[in-house]
């Protein structure tokens, strides 16, 4: 990770992570807590965010318009992680699939940001004239989560960017995904590489949906990353 001098936002300070330290930090934090599964399968997200970040459990409650999501954090770090009401209350299996890409986008916060307010950071503009008890966390809107589909467009946030750069490794962790996907990877190219059969793609993308327990839009998204269309389907490293 480097640091920069922000040129926008609430904090004064820019932390930039590449794509593979992100999968890194991500992989190795599921591990130090045993929630790593050993074979493809969903991952115990709210139980791996009352693990590693020591906060009991995880709160449903009533949020802002537009807000799915918030975290909170102290002198120690995170502090509390909460997740809109009305979506637990809708009950679909869609419902409960956002809520997990919901606190692996908070846990993303909680891993990559939580230095910024710990160092003593005042983000006073972030919260973009929501209400909020103080000044020590980040409430999370549907736009702001990659996975959710949004109409609206927003400007770049990069605090938002980095946290949806976690959801990937966290609910489809590299290794488990490539694993998944044999029946669909077949060898190309004159080395014999394998990567993904792009005419199975859908298909891939809903099977691995289930084994998962996520959306498709949220496999779409980390097959683009893991199999950008540029290396012709083979897999990124």
């Amino acid at each position: 990770m480097r640091v920069y001098r922000a040129r926008s936002g609430p904090f004064s300070e820019q932390p930039f992570y590449k794509p593979e330290e992100v999968e890194t930090i991500c992989i190795e934090e599921l591990s130090k807590v045993d929630l790593l599964p050993s074979t493809p399968g969903p991952v115990r997200i709210e139980r791996f965010i009352e693990k590693r970040f020591n906060i009991g459990i995880v709160e449903y409650g009533e949020l802002p318009p537009g807000v799915l999501g918030l975290i909170e954090f102290g002198p120690k770090g995170v502090r509390r992680i909460a997740v809109s009401q009305s979506l637990a209350e809708e009950g679909s299996k869609s419902a409960e699939r956002r809520i997990s890409t919901t606190l692996a986008h908070e846990a993303g916060h909680g891993l990559l940001h939580a230095h910024l307010f710990v160092l003593g950071e005042k983000p006073a503009s972030l919260f973009r004239g929501d209400p909020y008890p103080n000044e020590s966390g980040i409430l999370c809107r549907g736009e702001d989560i990659q996975g959710v589909p949004e109409q609206r467009k927003k400007k770049y946030e990069w605090w938002e960017y980095q946290a949806n750069m976690a959801i990937g490794p966290l609910l489809l962790p590299k290794s488990l995904v490539t694993a998944a996907l044999q029946p669909y990877l077949v060898k190309k190219g004159l080395l014999g590489i394998k990567g993904l059969d792009q005419g199975r793609r859908e298909e891939a993308v809903k099977a691995l949906a289930e084994i998962f327990e996520v959306n498709p839009v949220v496999v779409r998204i980390r097959l683009e990353a893991l199999f950008p269309p540029a290396s012709a389907g083979q897999l990124a490293l």
